[in-house]
Order: C-alpha cells, then sequence, then structure tokens
C-alpha cells in the first residue's frame, strides 16, 4: 500500500522502537483495526553499533545543536535499515529516539524524520507521537498503555492486572479489562515509576566498559546499600501523584550516590532503587492488580525480578506467560497506535499522562505528498 490509507478494516501495521536504553531498533507487525488486535506478525532487531550508541549518549539532554542533528541523522539509518526488511505493510508507526523530556518546560524532543522515511520506504508513516499531547498539558508519556489495554482484551483478561515496562525508565499501566475503552474514566492509570535499567546500565559502561549487567550478574554479588535506597526514595517525585513521567536522566543523583560503593554493591542498590520505585508505584493503583506482566529488557534479570517479586503482593512474571513478546511490545504499541492515529482516535487520555481530555496525536506522512 503506497499512499492512501483504509479508513476501516484490518491494517497490517510495523512499529518501530529506539528506546532510552540505547541498544537498537525494535521492530514489529501488529495486524488491527486500531481497536482489538487481529494477529501479531513478525519482528526484527537492529542493533547499534558502539560508534552510534556513542553519538546518541553524546545527543542525550541536548536540545538542539550538531549532537542532536548528528543523533538524527543515526536514528535515521537505522531505522529505514530495520523496517525496509517487512514486505506487506500499510503503515508505519515511527517513534524516534527520544533525546529530551520536559514537558512542563522545552516538551518534549523525538529525532527521526518520518516525511524522509516515508519517502525512502514508499509507505505511510506515522510519526511524532508525543508533542499534541504535550501541548494540550499531558506528560506525552506513556503512550503503551491503549496497546497494553488492547493486550488485556486480546488475553481475555477479566479482573485489573498490571504491564510494567522495565528499559531505560520504569513505566506501569494499571488497566480495568471489564471497561469498554481504554478512554473511558477508570479503564487505565498509567505513569513512570522511575530508572529502571538506564543507571546500571550506565554503571556498567563508566566502570567496566559493558553494555549492561547480564543477567543481573554483578548486582548478584553485591549487598544493597539500605541508607541510599531510603535517600532515593525520599526524591520528591515519588510523593507527586500519577500521571507523571521522566526524562531518562532525571534521577542522576542515584548515579552519583553509589559512587562510593565498589562495583556489586553499586549494581545491587541501583537495581534495588528500581524495584522499590515500582513498588512505591504500585501505591497509587486504584485497586491491587491481580498480577503484573513485566516487559522490556529488566525482566531478564534475576535479581530484579526476585527483588520486585518480594516487594509486591502479587505475582510478578514476564509478559510471555501471557503470550506477549516482552522484546518487541513497545514496537507493536506504536504499530498499534499508528492505525489508531490514521483513523483519528485517540491514543492517550487524562489516566495515562494527565493530558486535558482524550487526545489523538502524531503526524501522518504519505510519500509524495
Amino acid at each position: 500500500m503506497n499512499g492512501a490509507i483504509a479508513r476501516t478494516g484490518v491494517l497490517r501495521a510495523l512499529g518501530a522502537m529506539s528506546g532510552t536504553s540505547l541498544d537498537g531498533v525494535d521492530a514489529a507487525v501488529v495486524e488491527t483495526d486500531g481497536i482489538t488486535i487481529s494477529a501479531f506478525g513478525p519482528s526484527g532487531y537492529r542493533a547499534y553499533l558502539p560508534e552510534e550508541r556513542a553519538i546518541l549518549r553524546a545527543g542525550l539532554g541536548r536540545w538542539q545543536g550538531a549532537e542532536v542533528e548528528l543523533a538524527g541523522d543515526v536514528v535515521d539509518v537505522a531505522h529505514f535499515e530495520a523496517l525496509r526488511r517487512f514486505e506487506g505493510i500499510d503503515l508505519v508507526g515511527f517513534h524516534g529516539q527520544t533525546l529530551a523530556h520536559d514537558p512542563r518546560g522545552h516538551g518534549t524532543l523525538q529525532v527521526g524524520d518520518g516525511a524522509a522515511l516515508a519517502e525512502a520506504l514508499g509507505l505511510p508513516v506515522v510519526w511524532d507521537f508525543r508533542s499534541q499531547d504535550v501541548r494540550m498539558g499531558g506528560e506525552g508519556a506513556p503512550l503503551a498503555p491503549f496497546f497494553h489495554f488492547a493486550c488485556a482484551k486480546w488475553m481475555g483478561a477479566t479482573a485489573p492486572l498490571a504491564f510494567l515496562n522495565l528499559g531505560g525508565v520504569g513505566n506501569l499501566t494499571w488497566i480495568d479489562p471489564s471497561q469498554p475503552a481504554p478512554e473511558v474514566p477508570g479503564a487505565l492509570l498509567a505513569f513512570d515509576t522511575g530508572p529502571a535499567n538506564a543507571p546500571v546500565n550506565d554503571l556498567m559502561s563508566a566502570r567496566l566498559g559493558l553494555e549492561m549487567d547480564a543477567g543481573g550478574a554483578l548486582a548478584a554479588q553485591g549487598t544493597v546499600a539500605e541508607g541510599m535506597l531510603e535517600e532515593f526514595l525520599a526524591a520528591r517525585f515519588f510523593a507527586r501523584m500519577p500521571p507523571k513521567s521522566l526524562d531518562r536522566n532525571d534521577f542522576a543523583f542515584a548515579s552519583k550516590l553509589v559512587e562510593p560503593l565498589g562495583d556489586a554493591d553499586a549494581a545491587a542498590t541501583l537495581t534495588a532503587m528500581s524495584a522499590a520505585a515500582v513498588a512505591r508505584g504500585m501505591e497509587h493503583c486504584p485497586q491491587p492488580p491481580a498480577r503484573v506482566l513485566v516487559t522490556g529488557g529488566g525482566r531478564r534479570n534475576p535479581v530484579l525480578m526476585r527483588m520486585l517479586a518480594a516487594g509486591l503482593d502479587c505475582p510478578v512474571e514476564p509478559v510471555e506467560a501471557a503470550g506477549l513478546d516482552g522484546d518487541m511490545l513497545e514496537a507493536q504499541a506504536f504499530a498499534y497506535l499508528a492505525v489508531r492515529v490514521a483513523r483519528g482516535l485517540p491514543t492517550s487520555c487524562p489516566g495515562t499522562t494527565g493530558v486535558r481530555a482524550a487526545v489523538g496525536g502524531g503526524i501522518v506522512s504519505v510519500p509524495g505528498a
């Protein structure tokens, strides 16, 4: 399909996500009419090269300048290489790479040129998902909750449940699947919980030249510094009522707190901070969820998963336990959201981002337009 987007029926949408962990581009296909999920299609991954990751890292926290332009170039090339491999696609959902997020100040910045990508792929591309939400008073994040609601329906869930995404930043979606639509009051509550993998990844990079604490191996050898954990939980962010969101570097002070610690104790303490942030966030849920389904890279860290299980009063499981793909859930989310944008359906609401009313974000770029 190269041009107009069908206004009804199921579309084969391809979503792409490059998260705050800066590991690479996830791409995944979802077949949907923008309301229900008909099927999940193939997926792929394009890792960032070390030099590309360095360029992206140099752009973090910046709003303009050469570093931002270079980061945008990396994002465009990597996404084209990740997405061109797919066939039979009707439209693309392109999130881009978040470099800076300050919804109550500068706004939100995702680099990546959706119009250029549309021309390169010869497909309609939906992009710039967050700006309209911020313009209407919302946090601009998280945006996956409407997709999480569709997943809960796809699963046949009847009791309230929660999706917990542990990427660079952690975010939680509480869902009442008995509600008819995600924008209905009481159907969703979503918010960022705090830092997740980013501080540990940064620690591993700075001290050991590694991308992550694979399997939580280093944290497993360490002891949590309880005093530092208490200082971390005293941050004002945790007292704020949701919806609320974070920039990747908003908790840079956590990394500074653990500077005096040895490698293993620092990794253990930062991991405990991520789990404790989730436990604190769960206090905001309207009622306890029957289960918490964990997605993102954090679910592969058994130390973090054990800490979560110890701190929460319900089963904590990877999303694979519900038949979903935890590596691709966010890419799938932007495939789903792209169809909603193309069809004029809302993608966020007061319960997910704090926006004044349900709103659909995004720009639709059509090749040749």
